[in-house]
């Protein structure tokens, strides 16, 4: 049993005089040796002296010193929330009690079948289930359970499902599960009439699961030492994995593949790609082994994605418009491609879904999502499906049937739950079939949300969205949450959140700045916002902050922000540049180490990254922009704002060595007694923990964080 710890906070937050029973010497600040390390590119030394955190047997993490100093990390971090841990339970369990814990999706109907999920109440993870078709969407008749992953996770500390695929003749399920957050998962065939699980077992797949050749072989892709898809496989039910058969490799190490099928599940799709370039070939699904036919060759810049209906391909692509075209060729004469829909500044196409009456486009006008019916033999008959609100987030959902007359939609806003909709082609009606239901209750009414737009200092307009209790002041006083993460052509949509309850019943205004980097108003705000012009999304996130506080919004050290990934890069740029304008920041798996990573191509995701960073190692002047905004070669002395930082011990995307030599340096050089917290799942990845309830409770003590920073910790 763990001694007993009476425990005093200072009045300097950040050096607590703790005394404890048994003379057990309470957790100090955890503050890591410096060891000598430089490297010199470009006749430029960097000197990084954090350097021995990244364990040379990465991605086995072994060594005693860097384990002991990250769990010397997370015994300052619990040392310290310790106090707080009424208020994080209280966080907890009101995030918890809005959510419908016995809950389940909406069937959908796909051959024979009805499939959905279910909770049961206080399960951590989701079942998978079927009925026949035969009794109706209603019915209960013949319910059988496909795959428990309650029962796959027992006994393990992280739990992720990858793929999920029923073969064509519904016998069959191939699943692929993570255990660790490596993101390396291994694939299994389950026979559906037996429940019996067939000795196939393919480890270390990355990706999609197809059924091909009448259901007697599957596609995949292996995840290689530097987790890199450069492979399409096909294994044959009942032979030995080293017996399969590779269909396509891809050479660069800067692409990534990967196989899917047509809608209308007549070819295998394999396609190769970039963050900037990418390639696709089509091979029949009952043949995949027959001669591929490449729809066009790969040519920098251009990005394409292809659908096949009977002898026509359908292509999406950026070829002459920057958000994109339509064009479709003969598969005779694969890349000849003639417009269907030409290019346009104010529609901007982020999808297809190609039907067997019908096509539907997806896109973008002035950052709100479209989702559009076309028609085959009428190209200028178009359909728009409309939706009630001003700001809102809408989708396609999970139509997987080829002949469909009623499609599946989401649809939510900041102040609307998730609601799922049937869509009537023939007659426009949307019918609401679920609307997520919050148990502790719920008053739209309460709330209201905004779109406001901010001018940035170069004169662009930054739309943000807002969500705030009704009765909020206007004067300056409220607090006010930002969040943002500004790369990759990632939009942050107005989505709504029942956790975010917690902060906006509290008086806090929630904010979404979508800034550049991401594709919120078009492609060319994704690349207004990457290479060199990354600045720009940082730029963005800080002129949105100070634009709300010249608003009355809120004032200036009220405003708190978080960001993960990417988006924790962001944090750790904005916290350099702007200091004194945070209350507190949250950064998870925040890509801090900007630099020594694109360095250092034997990195997982390194030379692919390059077309979104720039390549330092032959570019000096990529070299020279990537130092002067990577947020652990920038951080100096100089005060810094409260700061709680996550990181994944087995995390492929953002290594856990970033965010710890980031906080370890900046232990070292701040100049302020302000928290500097770090806390890392010892076993788990990118995403943090895998149960959607120990995901919540992390959720909980990232706002405990920030209302105890705030001085809001007893409301």
């Amino acid at each position: 049993m763990a001694p007993l710890r009476i425990t005093r906070i200072s009045q300097k937050a950040g050096r607590p005089v703790t005394e404890t029973a048994n003379n057990v010497a309470p957790p100090r600040v955890p503050l890591a040796p410096k060891k000598p390390h430089s490297f010199t590119h470009h006749g430029i030394t960097v000197e990084d002296p954090y350097a021995w955190l990244r364990d040379p047997g990465y991605p086995k993490v072994e060594d005693e010193e860097v384990l002991n100093h990250l769990k010397a990390e997370n015994a300052w971090f619990e040392s310290r929330m310790a106090p707080h841990e009424g208020l994080t339970e209280k966080l907890f369990a009101e995030m918890r009690a809005r959510i419908k814990e016995d809950d389940s999706s909406v069937p959908q109907k796909d051959g024979d079948w009805y499939y959905w999920v279910e909770y049961e109440k206080g399960a951590q993870y989701k079942q998978w289930w079927r009925k026949p078709a035969a009794g109706g969407r209603d019915g209960t008749e013949g319910k059988q359970l496909l795959l428990d992953e309650v029962a796959l996770a027992e006994g393990k500390d992280y739990f992720n499902l990858g793929s999920f695929s029923v073969s064509a003749d519904g016998t069959k399920l191939a699943y692929s599960a993570d255990t660790d957050g490596s993101e390396r998962f291994e694939a299994r065939i389950k026979d559906l009439a037996s429940g019996e699980l067939l000795p196939d077992t393919i480890p270390g797949t990355l990706g999609s699961l197809i059924w091909t050749a009448n259901d007697s072989k599957i596609a995949y892709s292996l995840a290689n030492e530097q987790w890199r898809t450069d492979n399409v496989r096909l294994h044959t039910l009942g032979t030995p994995i080293d017996q399969d058969v590779e269909i396509f490799h891809e050479d660069d190490e800067g692409f990534r593949c990967g196989a899917s099928l047509s809608a209308n599940e007549q070819w295998l799709l394999i396609a190769t790609s970039d963050h900037e370039t990418s390639e696709v070939r089509i091979v029949p699904a009952a043949d995949p082994t027959a001669d591929q036919l490449l729809i066009r060759a790969r040519q920098k810049g251009v990005e394409y994605e292809v659908d096949v209906r009977g002898d026509t391909i359908v292509v999406l692509t950026n070829d002459d418009h920057v958000n994109f075209r339509l064009a479709s060729a003969p598969l005779a004469s694969p890349d000849e491609w003639t417009t269907l829909i030409a290019g346009s500044d104010e529609f901007y196409i982020t999808g297809f879904e190609l039907f067997e009456k019908f096509y539907v486009v997806e896109g973008r006008r002035a950052g709100l999502d479209q989702i559009e019916i076309r028609d085959y033999a009428d190209p200028a008959k178009i359909t728009p499906v409309d939706f009630p609100e001003e700001s809102y987030v809408a989708a396609m959902g999970n139509n997987p049937e080829w002949d469909m007359d009623v499609l599946r939609i989401g649809y939510n806003s900041m102040v609307t739950p998730s609601t799922v909709y049937d869509y009537d082609v023939a007659s426009g009606e949307l019918t609401v079939l679920k609307v997520q239901e919050i148990p502790s209750g719920y008053d739209a009414a309460q709330y209201r949300t905004e779109r406001v737009v901010i001018t940035a200092r170069d004169g662009t307009e930054v739309p943000v969205s807002l969500m705030m209790r009704a009765d909020t002041p206007m004067d300056g006083s409220a607090p006010l949450h930002l969040y943002g993460y500004g790369a990759y052509g990632i939009a942050m949509p107005p989505y709504f959140s029942t956790a975010r309850l917690s902060l906006v019943d509290r008086g806090f205004i929630y904010a979404i700045a979508h800034i550049r980097g991401g594709d919120d108003l078009g492609r060319q705000w994704y690349l207004d916002g990457k290479l060199d012009k990354r600045t720009n999304a940082f730029n963005d996130f800080v002129d949105v902050a100070r634009g709300l506080i010249e608003r009355g919004y809120t004032s200036k050290g009220r405003v708190t922000a978080s960001g993960g990934s990417a988006g924790g890069e962001l944090m750790g740029a904005i916290l350099n540049s702007d200091p004194d304008l945070w209350g507190a920041i949250v950064a998870h798996v925040p890509f801090v180490d900007v630099l020594s990573t694109m360095l250092d191509a034997s990195l997982p995701l390194t030379p692919g990254e390059w077309p979104e960073w720039g390549n330092p190692i032959e570019d000096a002047a990529a070299f020279a922009l990537i130092q002067s905004y990577s947020p652990y070669d920038q951080v100096r002395a100089q005060p810094y704002p409260p700061l709680l930082v996550t990181a994944g011990l087995n995390d492929p995307r953002v290594t856990y060595w970033e965010p710890a030599k980031w906080v370890a340096k900046l232990r070292e050089l701040k100049t302020d007694d302000n928290e500097l917290l770090l806390k890392v799942n010892m076993g788990a990845g990118h995403g943090g923990k895998s149960g959607r309830f120990d995901s919540l409770k992390e959720t909980a003590e990232e706002f405990a964080f920030i209302l105890w920073q705030m001085g809001m910790a007893d409301e």
